[in-house]
């Protein structure tokens, strides 16, 4: 069986996370048993939610244990199979983690799924047409639940989930306005994701700043928001809700290092009538058909176009991932490991 590179959480991050949170080791990769299926790992997903699962302290989700391979989404190919529903060859996705090889019980729901790479490239099924995207759908559909002509906003805008809200949010008919880190991603954001307007967050340092742009990029108002961030973007968006906005709080980047992030406001949810909704994808495991069909036409049809930025081998990945807490990817943040 061949030898498997990993990435462990060595020990807990005090404030902000960095290189020696991680630790690199290789082991070898077990036999099989009945029922379980060996998988190459092609690329693996990095996504913020992995900076949350870091710490101790109370969450949605139980902390990634201390000494053990880093939770993440991973897409790849059956190598070995001892279950009938795999064979060698098999493109596959699934939460491998932060190591080149997983052996997975074929039997457990969920945990690996057969995927068609006709239309969809491989990497896709971790974006776009993956974890992210159905977050977008879910967040957008399910709580925003836009009419035609309704206005939309969106932090985050040309990450993974962003790019998948904009081209969603189009279908629909609605006016979408990113907000995003730098003049080329707010152009990448207008000129190939369809945004109608971005805001570049660096040059509103400030809630007036950032209120008064909203109000310019979003002359009537706000319908419906997707907060991936919070902090001063989320204050200066609800200064522009309309009644009756919907939001839907997917996100809190801004506070991963363990700051709290107060609400300057929160009398608008009530002066508004707002819907503030936070929501965990994986706890809708029903509607995941339904979004990653609509995500899988899209790309189909080149309504959706994700951007990716790739790093090169599993060594690689912390960096890769601090660099995505800073915002210096440009779209999905994948790791090549083949």
């Amino acid at each position: 069986m061949p030898s498997n590179r990993q990435i462990l959480l060595d020990n807990r991050p005090e404030g902000e996370a960095s290189a020696s949170n991680f630790k690199l080791v290789s082991t070898d990769t077990p036999a099989l048993q009945d029922g379980q299926v060996l998988v190459r790992h092609h690329y693996l997903s990095l996504d913020p939610y992995m900076r949350g699962r870091m710490n101790e302290s109370k969450s949605y989700a139980q902390p990634q244990p201390l000494g053990e391979v880093m939770i993440g989404g991973t897409v790849g190919e059956v190598v070995e199979s001892r279950h009938p529903k795999f064979a060698a060859g098999d493109p596959v996705v699934g939460m491998g983690g932060w190591q080149e090889y997983s052996v997975v019980d074929g039997n457990a729901p969920g945990l690996l799924r057969k995927v068609d790479t006709t239309h969809v490239p491989l990497s896709y099924y971790l974006g776009a047409v993956g974890m992210p995207g159905v977050t977008a759908w879910y967040g957008l559909t399910q709580i925003i639940a836009p009419k035609e002509g309704d206005t939309v906003t969106v932090s985050a805008a040309t990450g993974a989930v962003g790019s998948a809200y904009a081209a969603l949010a189009r279908a629909r008919g609605c006016r979408v306005v990113g907000i995003a880190g730098g003049p080329e991603k707010c152009a990448y954001a207008v000129d190939e994701l369809g945004f109608d307007a971005c805001i570049d967050y660096r040059q509103h340092p400030d809630i007036k700043s950032m209120a008064r742009a909203l109000k310019d990029a979003c002359p009537d108002g706000i319908d419906g928001h997707f907060e991936n961030v919070g902090g001063t973007i989320l204050d200066a968006v609800l200064l522009r809700t309309n009644a009756f906005a919907r939001v839907a709080v997917c996100g809190m980047i801004a506070g991963y290092d363990g700051a709290p992030l107060p609400l300057q406001n929160p009398a608008l949810i009530l002066i508004n009538r707002l819907k503030v909704q936070g929501f965990i994808v994986s706890e809708h495991m029903e509607l995941w058909p339904q979004a990653l069909q609509e995500l899988g036409t899209l790309v189909a049809q080149g309504r959706l176009k994700p951007r990716e930025s790739i790093a090169q081998g599993i060594d690689s990945a912390p960096e890769a991932f601090l660099g995505l807490l800073k915002g210096r990817n440009f779209g999905k943040q994948l790791v090549k490991l083949i």
